[in-house]
């Protein structure tokens, strides 16, 4: 691990059959800043103002109520002509616009859509977020909606409209993710609103050379001094034209004013399951290769291991520290590559069948808490001995109970406070569950869950028996261990006034009604937000929301990552569901889905997500009165709504059916509440293409390579051929489908086998061949793997029974375990309506 810079010697619980190895890191430091009251010399309203225009500024940069103000003072920087911009009042109303004043935005978005007679509803290519309708200007600076993004791309003006066209309003948020392009800011000075504390950002207005307005709560502002020069252009007197008004998305490099204590150091800690089944399962060996391949050096000193054999009281067994750093300390290299090494062979003979998690975490809050960082949990099995233990609650004759699936909540509240406590020391606790049999994740979750951290799980692992599952965990164990991480985090939303924010999902600990605690921050992580319209948003043509995450670098350094999202606020029916945003509407409503199946039952949370489209149906219908009533009618923009709502069904966090196992239904729930929106539809509705006909027309030309860019095709049998190769994306896993009759030049060119007959069961890669089709194939599946963070396996399935009932599992149109087919399912809603 190239950041690992600390080591702690090694600790056992004997009775535990955990090891617990403490990986010490750099200086971090702590505070948090979006938490702190605004000052106190703010006023509680500003005078009124008029806008004053530059001739170099954009229209798009006035918003909000508009009074009158004196003539601007003159500029301390000798730009007189400041005094000579006329005072002119922009209308945003002109400038932005309604989608209803818009008429070709509307024509397909709001085309009328029977879905009864129009099968072919797939767009050739994968879906786009809907592009908000405000001006250009703001388009070139909007947030990117892999970033941020609105389940309304047009907010209604009162709840009342919002309730009239029964769709969610919500937030996605991939606040962390790996970004190219970042700009990062190094200024005394960060510019925020007094009263609200918002960012200044690309959707503020600029009264004069020395005011601005705030695009959440209005309030006018001082500019400082120091932001009239512009670090870009080298130049006086043009502050609307500074990086954090150009880019939606920036970091600041934050002063100590944003520090309540100096800088403490990280710690990477790891907890090892070393019981019989953890040896059995042989996952130890491949974890501690690839943590030898990220500290490299030589040497033979021997590691000191230190037993805790009490686990009702648990205690450190040293009064020294156990944290050594490693960027002081050479002989610490040496010693953690020879006890990397030499592990395997300390436990190759153990016979114990217990563990005692509950104490192990113990343990690592007592010796993590003077400084926080990250705990990393490998687990096998149940835990069964000490605080946290747990007993099977798996029935297999109940998994399909008609009063709902029992036990997906947790069976004790230890994990849960005591990842609270984790939270309030700023320790994440991230959890691989690598288990052959239940293991209760429903309660062991809650450990990561309200600590921040991440859930990995790996069901039936074995080194030997189950290749695909060690190759996805040494893949992703090597993205956890390389992969950016932020300290001390804590993240607020804010939103334009009118708007408020009620429910939050995702893993972390709700400091107050906006603020999130987050132990740790990764860019594989997700956050969705449920909304709703408290005051009229009728003075406002605009809607703003804004993310702010204050982290702790890997480098000690405390950093500030602002989003910011604009959207056009919009008075009739039709503006608001030409721009509803179809998937992300899907993924809010699974999440609040999940939260029902939990906190009422399974049942109930399947009869909400239908009675959404029945909802949605219904007042479109009634409301849309110009509009063909026969059939059942969706707007365009809605058209994929009731077949993404039946794959939600089909899930395995939301199916019924006796084939589900607890713990990987517990699993797909975490999923669903912490993966980013892409990932999650790549899992509810997976991408089917074809691959043996693969065309260079519209192909993507990068880095001289040419990737292919088939079209996508429905999720159903009907689309397959068996002369044809199939490839079937469901985020974490390709399917490749080779019908009996494929042609033996696709078998050879791509697989390397003579023919169909020659072609290995398991087949799990792809392998490098020397040909034209081979190389179009890998580089379509590697431009497909590099748009996503986690990583993804691949199957080759054969055209037989046995291998083709795990394909057909993903055709969502045709599977009928859970739920009918989807025309089954329509009629099923159009029931609904004529009741």
């Amino acid at each position: 691990m190239s950041k690992l810079h600390m080591l702690s010697l090694l600790h056992f619980l004997k009775s535990n059959c955990l090891c617990v190895l403490n990986v010490h890191h750099i200086n971090v430091e702590l505070f948090f800043p979006d938490s702190m009251p605004p000052s106190n010399d703010m006023t509680s309203q500003a005078q009124p103002y008029a806008s004053h225009g530059y001739p170099s500024m954009q229209p798009a940069y006035q918003q909000g109520p508009t009074h009158t103000a004196p003539s601007p003072s003159h500029n301390l920087y000798g730009q007189s002509s400041y005094q000579q911009y006329s005072q002119v009042r922009l209308q945003l109303e002109v400038t932005l616009g309604g989608l209803s004043g818009v008429p070709e935005l509307e024509v397909e978005a709001l085309r009328p859509v029977n879905l009864l007679q129009e099968r072919n509803l797939l767009p050739p290519r994968p879906l786009e977020a809907p592009e908000p309708n405000v001006s250009p200007d703001l388009k070139k600076v909007n947030c990117s909606p892999q970033t941020f993004r609105c389940t309304l791309s047009s907010i209604p003006q009162t709840q009342t409209l919002l309730n009239k066209a029964r769709l969610p309003l919500g937030l996605l948020l991939h606040p962390f993710r790996d970004l190219q392009q970042l700009p990062v800011i190094t200024s005394n000075t960060i510019v925020r609103c007094r009263s609200c504390r918002t960012y200044i950002n690309p959707f503020v207005t600029f009264l004069d050379q020395r005011r601005w307005k705030c695009n959440l709560c209005y309030r006018v502002n001082d500019v400082p001094d120091e932001f009239m020069y512009n670090p870009v252009t080298r130049s006086y007197g043009e502050p609307h034209k500074r990086p954090e008004v150009q880019n939606s998305t920036v970091e600041f490099i934050a002063s100590s004013d944003y520090m309540l204590r100096p800088p403490q150091p990280a710690v990477y800690l790891f907890v090892l399951d070393v019981s019989h089944n953890a040896v059995e399962a042989g996952y130890l060996k491949y974890f501690l290769l690839l943590m030898i391949q990220h500290t490299t050096s030589e040497g033979l000193s021997q590691p000191q291991m230190l037993v805790v054999s009490d686990i009702d009281d648990v205690f450190i067994p040293s009064h020294d520290s156990l944290m050594v750093n490693l960027k002081e300390s050479k002989e610490v290299l040496p010693l953690m590559k020879d006890l990397l090494t030499s592990l395997p062979a300390m436990f190759s003979q153990s016979r114990e069948t217990h563990s005692a998690l509950g104490p192990a975490l113990q343990a690592a809050y007592k010796l993590m808490s003077p400084t926080g960082g990250r705990v990393t949990v490998f687990q096998t099995q149940l835990p069964t001995l000490g605080a946290g233990m747990l007993q099977s609650r798996e029935d297999p004759n109940q998994r399909s109970s008609t009063k709902g699936v029992p036990h997906l909540g947790p069976a004790t509240d230890f994990y849960k406070k005591l990842a609270l406590d984790c939270s309030g020391q700023q320790i994440g606790v991230d959890l691989f569950l690598l288990s052959s049999q239940y293991a209760d994740l429903a309660s062991l979750a809650c450990i990561s869950k309200y600590s921040a951290g991440s859930i990995f799980y790996y069901p039936s692992f074995h080194y030997i028996h189950n290749l695909s599952q060690l190759e996805k965990f040494q893949k992703d164990l090597e993205r956890y261990l390389t992969r950016k991480i932020g300290f001390e985090a804590v993240m607020r939303i804010r939103c334009t006034k009118g708007l408020s924010i009620h429910t939050f999902h995702g893993n972390f600990f709700v400091r107050s009604t906006d603020l999130l605690s987050l132990a740790n921050v990764n860019p594989d992580s997700a956050f969705a937000v449920q909304m709703s319209i408290d005051d009229s948003l009728a003075d406002s043509s605009l809607a703003c929301f804004q993310a702010a995450l204050l982290y702790t670098s890997s480098k000690g350094k405390r950093r500030i990552r602002v989003h910011t999202l604009c959207l056009p606020v919009v008075s009739q029916l039709s503006d608001v569901y030409a721009g509803a945003d179809v998937q992300a509407i899907t993924c809010l409503l699974a999440n609040m889905a999940i939260d029902r199946s939990i906190s009422s039952n399974l049942s109930d949370a399947r009869d909400a997500l239908v009675n959404a489209v029945v909802d949605l149906v219904t007042a479109y219908k009634s409301n849309m009165s110009n509009l063909q009533q026969s059939g059942l009618v969706l707007p365009a923009a809605m058209r994929l709504f009731p077949l993404y709502i039946l794959a939600l069904l089909k899930q395995k966090a939301l199916r019924t059916g006796t084939s589900t196992r607890l713990d990987e239904r517990v699993f797909a729930m975490c999923e669903f509440k912490t993966q980013p929106l892409q990932q999650l539809m790549r899992m509810v509705h997976p991408d089917l293409y074809r691959l043996d006909s693969m065309s260079d027309q519209g192909a993507l030309h990068l880095n001289d390579t040419v990737v292919p860019q088939p079209h996508l095709l429905h999720l159903s049998a009907e689309k397959l051929s068996r002369d044809g190769a199939f490839l079937l994306d469901c985020g974490n896993v390709f399917y490749l489908w080779i019908g009996k009759c494929c042609s033996e030049m696709f078998i050879q060119d791509v697989l390397g086998c003579p023919n169909y007959a020659s072609i290995p069961p398991n087949m799990s890669h792809i392998p490098e061949l020397e040909t034209s089709l081979s190389e179009r194939v890998r580089a379509f599946l590697d431009w497909l793997q590099d748009n996503r963070a986690f990583s993804s396996t691949i199957h080759v399935v054969k055209d037989d029974a046995s291998a083709k009932a795990t394909f057909f599992q993903h055709l969502v149109e045709d599977r009928s375990e859970s739920a009918s087919s989807y025309y089954e399912f329509l009629q099923h809603i159009q029931q609904q309506i004529t009741k």
